[in-house]
């Protein structure tokens, strides 16, 4: 029997860039109610929002300063409420983003934890240098190190991400208890769910220096902990299991081994979470040093997860990520590329989570210059290369091709100023292509990828195999990718052909079901990028 949250497909809003209903250049909720009628016509059923907390916006939202509040320019509590109520009038749930390693140093205990003998002290993770170095050599997320001197306490304090994220200290029983009050205060107020942003970084094991590591010197004291996994058993003893929701944790160098072991049901954990692997396979080392997309290495990568999770969340985007279709598409195929990556996506075993935009196939920007970013990661990443004698064009090439910023600009609602999303110059650059790539275009298109989500979305609903069935690769090649999911006696074949080439495959005793391609039936040539789901029984 399958829970509600594996029957739905999850829409996540960064609210900041979804729409802005008052004019100052940036979304917000009321923006985000305006919009829900468009979100149930597509099939949504559950929305993720990322932060719309209280944030001095070093890292737009990611840095909390308060936990139990709004943010005055997404709006008021009141706000919130009306879009909980609203949502819920059109079947849809609400799951908001939980980011509990980190606070902004602006939160009053941060700002309290300053004074040694403040009670706040041990919220965080404070310590004395060695001499006038750092207490350790680990590296952070963000490009650089981990510590931050603070003049008022005379001390370190701890940073995984940017220096205005200190790190909550979770051997601190006060912060657990602080933590399961934030989670009830949302759940009473009717949110379904929390994505947990770095869930698996909690808990820090030792603060001893790290093994020298190109990646990050020092993440084997706190990557997947055994006091990260009592955490998260506690928080679901003691607050999750008294609401009906969900959580899917955010998860950094996870294997099969290691997500299982947060995400096995048993272990009463996690639900579900995000892995990277799959998002990994464009890149050497790290995500700022791409290479050729390959759709086998991304292909074998996804099937080694399915099968290695009961339960997977699948998403090929997000606001970290770059856009999906300018990643594992072609340009010169940009519309049935999309539209291969929705019908993969809506296909395979777990929850699908489409980030805004997806629908309609939006790219990566077109900036020229880093004074129009606003990530402070690329900022700190491109300052970095600078230093490391890296030429100009490349480091450009780098931040055009990874930067966060990709996927943040504005949502392009139609063909007028600001795309639709505001009356005055947006907090972000628009997308120029939006007077081609906008949603008020394809609303009424049958053939459009809003068209094709909106169908597959469909389709997955009334598909018990497609929700509950198994998963078996069938091909996994260069540039193709077949699987079979099997269910109560049904069984449907998912072709693709990540190729701007024709392709010949035969498929023997199968029925056409759905095709990216305007067909009536399946005669055993893929079109270039075209993906099929074929009946066979």
């Amino acid at each position: 029997m399958l829970k509600w949250w594996q029957e739905r497909v999850v829409y996540q809003i960064y609210p900041r860039s979804f729409q802005d209903s008052n004019g100052d250049g940036i979304g917000d909720l009321q923006g985000i109610i305006s919009r829900l009628d468009l979100l149930q016509d597509l099939g949504v059923g559950i929305i993720w929002l990322s932060p719309v907390y209280p944030s001095p916006n070093v890292d737009y939202g990611y840095d909390i300063s308060d936990y139990k509040d709004i943010n005055p320019e997404f709006g008021t509590m009141a706000d919130m409420e009306e879009l909980l109520a609203e949502a819920e009038k059109r079947d849809i749930k609400i799951v908001m983003d939980l980011v509990i390693n980190h606070t902004s140093d602006q939160h009053p205990w941060f700002q309290q934890s300053r004074d040694k003998n403040s009670p706040y002290r041990d919220y965080y993770i404070w310590r004395p240098g060695k001499g006038k170095k750092p207490p350790n050599n680990w590296s952070g997320f963000f490009g650089g190190g981990t510590w931050e001197y603070d003049e008022k306490s005379g001390e370190y304090y701890l940073h995984l991400f940017a220096k205005h994220q200190p790190d909550l200290n979770w051997r601190n029983p006060r912060v657990m208890a602080e933590v399961k009050e934030i989670m009830r205060f949302w759940l009473d107020k009717g949110v379904a769910g929390f994505r947990c942003d770095v869930i698996n970084i909690l808990y820090k094991s030792s603060l001893a220096d790290g093994r020298p590591s190109l990646i990050l010197t020092g993440s084997e004291h706190y990557l997947s902990q055994e006091g990260t996994h009592e955490i998260l058993r506690e928080l679901r003893r003691d607050v999750l299991d008294n609401f009906d929701c969900f959580t899917v944790g955010e998860t950094v160098f996870v294997t099969p081994k290691t997500a299982l072991d947060l995400a096995d049901p048993e272990r009463k954990e996690l639900d579900m979470l995000f892995s990277f692997e799959h998002m990994e396979t464009d890149q050497y080392i790290v995500k700022w040093f791409k290479r050729r997309f390959h759709a086998g290495r991304f292909a074998a990568s996804i099937s080694k997860w399915q099968t290695a999770l009961p339960w997977n969340a699948n998403y090929f985007e997000n606001h970290d990520q770059p856009r999906s279709v300018s990643r594992f598409g072609d340009a010169e195929y940009w519309e049935k590329s999309a539209k291969l990556l929705c019908i993969m996506l809506l296909t395979l075993r777990g929850t699908p989570f489409i980030y805004q935009g997806q629908e309609i196939g939006m790219t990566n920007f077109d900036f020229t210059s880093m004074d129009q970013l606003r990530d402070v990661e690329s900022r700190n990443i491109y300052a970095i290369a600078k230093r490391l004698g890296f030429p100009k064009a490349l480091r450009w090439r780098m931040i055009k091709a990874t930067s966060r910023d990709n996927a943040r600009t504005p949502m392009q609602w139609n063909a007028g100023p600001w795309a639709g999303f505001s009356t005055v110059e947006p907090w972000l650059g628009v997308n120029s292509n939006y007077t081609r790539i906008n949603v008020e275009s394809q609303l009424d298109d049958p053939n459009s990828i809003r068209s094709m989500y909106k169908a597959m979305i469909a389709f997955r609903a009334g598909s018990e195999t497609l929700k509950a069935g198994s998963f078996e690769a069938l091909k996994i090649k260069k540039d193709l990718f077949a699987y079979r999911r099997s269910h109560a006696g049904e069984s449907l074949a998912v072709i693709l052909n990540f190729s701007p080439r024709e392709r010949s495959l035969p498929w023997a005793g199968a029925r056409l079901a759905l095709s990216n391609y305007e067909r009536e039936d399946y005669d055993g040539v893929l079109q270039p990028y075209e993906a099929v789901i074929l009946k066979e029984s």
